[in-house]
């Protein structure tokens, strides 16, 4: 009778894993099944020698969706012996903790240790991070965390420097094709049963367009081969029928956020047109909103740009308002056009040295009084009092310029703004050299 219901449950077992999607199928059951992710994985590499003998700390694996983190977590818990439990910080809380960390106990104590897996790491709050603090720091279980964000923010100092983070790259097309060869190949866990034909292009298509997502490319081809049915062969139709919408990898407000506004913002000032306009179309077509992109290039228009040319920050309001106007899609054409004319126009940086000198000024002398002949004098105490006394009015001059000092004594002949050799400050520093000109003649006058 035992047998019978061992071999009941052999039967029940192997049904719930034909259910299975086949990306959890054909998840590696070995670090040589594994593809991607040679710089952490490769031969010799620490990270595999530490999980092929079983001696794994606690790590955190950081990297984008379909990279792996899942899988290796469950082949770390392989190789080591231990029991693999999966934690997930989207649905589950410190109760759960309680509930995973006596069981870990329970199971140490029986000489077997745990591994736990905390999916979306990045979703616990800190009252749940420090709930694993002591736990991780006694050893009751190995922590390892999976997250698409960047740890540095969103995992908090006092768990992040008790665990070792590595970084998943997006595996690459050719290492997704093997994937999908492996699974048309494979009579038990994968479509090797269904004998289909795939055109070349097809698998290419797949590969190519799953942007680094193992799961994704499993999950396309499968969908193919149902739609293929008893065809049995899937080609370059079929597979883009099965991929349908091909989503941009943005996520609103995270660090990918960022990364793309670092990218566009330096391609603006790098005066790469068309590296700026590809971030842009990235950020907008991911579901950014437009007005951060204009906000960053009115900034980037006053710091960048400068004075080498002063139209640069009005065209880059004027674009902000003709898209408030506008809307979408007829305003992302002002937008285009601001991209490239802030690309394009000659750069400079001058202003901002030109702030930062004049603030280290103002806070090295915060007591310096302002010279009397350039105060104001409205009342008759304030003319006994030398209030505005020799100033001299720069308009009494045919070129309105009189030369007389506007700095305090403590401050005078500082330099704070030096014109650029580009645009229009080519013209700036022309006026500079004449009105410089103009001050010296004078002194030459005086001193005679």
């Amino acid at each position: 009778m035992a047998r019978k219901e061992r071999g009941q449950a052999t039967l029940f077992q192997a049904e719930v894993d034909r259910a299975q999607p086949l990306a959890a199928r054909m998840r590696p059951r070995t670090l040589d099944e594994f593809v991607g992710q040679e710089h952490l994985l490769g031969a010799g590499k620490s990270l595999r020698i530490s999980i092929e003998r079983g001696m794994m700390d606690s790590i955190v694996l950081w990297g984008p969706p379909g990279s792996g983190k899942t899988t290796l977590g469950r082949l770390v818990a392989s190789y080591a012996d231990r029991e693999f439990v999966a934690f997930s910080a989207v649905t589950e809380g410190v109760a759960r903790i309680r509930e995973v960390v006596a069981d870990a106990q329970d199971r140490l104590a029986a000489g077997r240790g745990t591994i736990l897996f905390v999916d979306e790491i990045h979703r616990l709050n800190k009252a749940q991070q420090d709930a694993f603090l002591p736990h991780v720091e006694a050893g009751t279980f190995t922590l390892i965390g999976a997250t698409t964000e960047n740890p540095s923010f969103e995992i908090n100092g006092a768990l992040l420097s008790r665990v070792r983070v590595f970084v998943l790259k997006p595996i690459p097309s050719v290492a997704i094709r093997e994937l999908l060869a492996r699974a048309l190949a494979d009579t038990e866990r994968g479509l090797g049963a269904k004998a289909l034909a795939v055109s070349d292009d097809a698998l290419e298509l797949i590969s190519s367009e799953a942007d680094g997502d193992a799961r994704r490319a499993l999950t396309v081809l499968e969908a193919a081969a149902a739609h293929a049915g008893d065809r049995g062969r899937i080609d370059q139709a079929a597979a883009r029928e099965a991929m349908q919408l091909r989503f941009a990898r943005f996520d609103k407000g995270g660090e990918e956020t960022y990364n793309m506004l670092s990218a566009f913002h330096k391609s603006l000032r790098g005066s790469d047109p068309q590296g700026a306009l590809y971030w842009m179309a990235r950020f907008v077509d991911g579901g950014g909103d437009p007005m951060i992109l204009f906000r960053r290039a009115i900034a980037m228009a006053a710091e960048d740009i400068g004075l080498a040319d002063p139209g640069a920050v009005q065209h880059a309001v004027a674009a902000r308002d003709a898209f408030h106007a506008l809307g979408v899609p007829e305003g992302l054409l002002p937008l285009t056009e601001m991209v490239v004319y802030l690309a394009t126009a000659p750069k400079s940086n001058s202003v901002v040295r030109a702030l930062g000198a004049s603030m280290d000024a103002a806070r090295e002398t915060p007591a310096e009084g302002v010279p009397m002949h350039i105060r104001n004098a409205p009342t008759n105490l304030m003319k006994e009092l030398g209030y505005n006394a020799g100033y001299r009015y720069a308009h009494d001059s045919p070129d309105a310029y009189l030369a007389q000092e506007y700095l305090p004594d403590a401050l005078r002949g500082r330099t704070f703004y030096s014109p650029g050799s580009l645009g229009f400050e080519k013209e700036i520093a022309r006026r500079l050299a004449w009105w410089n000109d103009l001050k010296s003649r004078h002194s030459g006058d005086k001193s005679e």
